[in-house]
Formats: C-alpha cells, sequence, structure tokens
C-alpha cells in the first residue's frame, strides 16, 4: 500500500482484502490512516480485510516510527482492525 485508494466499487468481486507494506531501510513512508480506510470500506461491503504487516516506516497520527522488522506482527496485532466479513 503506497498510497490512500478508493476500492469500494470494486468489493463486491472479492471476498478479502489485505493490507501490507514495505519494510527495509529504503521503504516508503506507510500512513496507517490509509489502511484504516480500506477497512472501513471493507466493513460497509462487508468483506473481509486482514492487516498483514506495517511498514518499517509508518505514519500514525501525525508522527513517523521506524519499526524494526521483528516487532512489526507485534505491531500489526496490536492495532487489531481486522474485520471478519459476512
Amino acid at each position: 500500500l503506497l498510497e490512500r485508494i478508493d476500492i469500494e466499487k470494486y468489493l463486491d468481486e472479492i471476498e478479502r482484502a489485505v493490507v501490507g507494506r514495505e519494510f527495509d531501510k529504503e521503504s516508503r513512508a506507510f500512513d496507517f490512516d490509509w489502511t484504516v480506510d480500506i477497512r472501513n470500506q471493507c466493513m460497509r461491503k462487508k468483506d473481509t480485510f486482514t492487516f498483514r504487516q506495517c511498514g518499517t516506516y509508518t505514519i500514525k497520527d501525525g508522527v513517523t516510527y521506524t519499526i524494526p522488522t521483528r516487532q512489526m506482527m507485534s505491531k500489526v496485532r496490536k492495532a487489531n482492525i481486522d474485520f471478519n466479513g459476512e
């Protein structure tokens, strides 16, 4: 996920959206709000949403965090934003 995108019009054709980001010292910044926006689109369509991985450089609430690779999965679990569609 490189930017905010609107996928809602395509969600009738899929069952699950999966979001993840780059991780590496050269990766681009990732805004957590983009992930929440896709999750909300999935919720409106009752499609499953899975957040797999934050990025090395993650922006949340206007602050950029550098997240070591070994902590990425724990950060995803802490976010707890997955949605099990109907």
